[in-house]
């Protein structure tokens, strides 16, 4: 890797209009155990990765109470707290684990309001930079789960919010109670089926995160002959393709090793041309 690989090749971008950030960001999913589950194998090298991406021009992570549950956000708060000045931490709620790799949607009010009292003082803040609703729970009706991170918001305890796995027109239900700056849906080269949020986003200024972003990579020849070209990985490729696709995207590709956190960032400074994300585009 370079020793002038930094997430800040990627350019920055605006989230809510008064951050901005660096355009490749950290996922910590995967700082955790097996499953999303439990402690991370080494909880020392799961904060030499969190310490390595700020080192590394790192300066919006994105978590969620979940991951753990709880563990992502408390190695955060122990591995980078007191933050940077520039260092924005995400985080999500609206999910509770019931075990490996399992998930359920809980958007309550009170539900909402406990966990994300849970994440000021897991993440040593007094305010959450960007708080997103996880998944929207068929149980309780969108308005009540975003009245109640409105009400978080106005007391002071939320800057911004974003939503997560939002079809466009429960994002519009959402923007009728607060404005909303970002939305995480599944998003890669290989599952476009946000591909019109994407758009949406570009329009409206709003951040498109998008989880998964490395995906089914294997014997896509394109892909390949791409890397082969840059002298890259299929990896690196899909990150900068995600790059290039759309000025409102922010890539969180995540990991719990340094050596792949460094092969990732090193795709902020691959460029790709229209014609190669025309050619992937179409190919994948």
């Amino acid at each position: 890797m370079s020793a002038q690989s930094s997430a800040a090749n990627a350019g920055t971008i605006d989230v809510g209009g008064d951050l901005t950030v660096n355009r490749l960001g950290f996922g910590a999913m995967r700082i955790t155990g097996d499953g999303i589950w439990g402690q991370p194998r080494d909880r020392d090298e799961a904060k030499k990765v969190l310490r390595r991406a700020v080192e590394l021009g790192v300066n919006f992570i994105d978590t969620a109470d979940s991951y753990g549950p709880d563990v992502s956000e408390e190695l955060i708060g122990e591995a980078l707290a007191p933050y940077a000045d520039d260092l924005v931490i995400a985080t999500k709620g609206g999910l509770t684990r019931g075990g490996p790799n399992q998930w359920s949607p809980d958007g309550r009010p009170e539900h909402l309001r406990e966990a994300l009292e849970g994440s000021l003082r897991k993440l040593k803040v007094d305010t959450i930079a960007l708080y997103q609703f996880h998944r929207p729970d068929p149980k309780v009706p969108i308005e009540e789960s975003l009245g109640a991170i409105s009400e978080l918001k106005a007391e002071g305890k939320i800057r911004h919010v974003g939503v997560s796995n939002f079809t466009e027109d429960q994002l519009r239900v959402a923007q009728r109670i607060t404005p909303i700056v970002s939305i995480q849906n599944r998003y890669n080269v290989d599952d476009r089926g946000s591909e019109s949020l994407v758009d949406l986003c570009e329009q409206e200024s709003i951040v498109f995160l998008p989880w998964a972003p490395i995906q089914n990579l294997d014997g896509n020849a394109t892909i390949e002959a791409v890397a082969k070209k840059y002298d890259s990985t299929p990896r690196q490729i899909v990150l900068a393709w995600l790059l290039a696709r759309s000025s409102a995207i922010l890539p969180i590709p995540g990991t719990g090793s340094v050596g792949h956190l460094e092969d990732n960032i090193a795709a902020a400074a691959i460029k790709l041309t229209p014609q190669e994300v025309s050619d992937i585009t179409q190919n994948s």
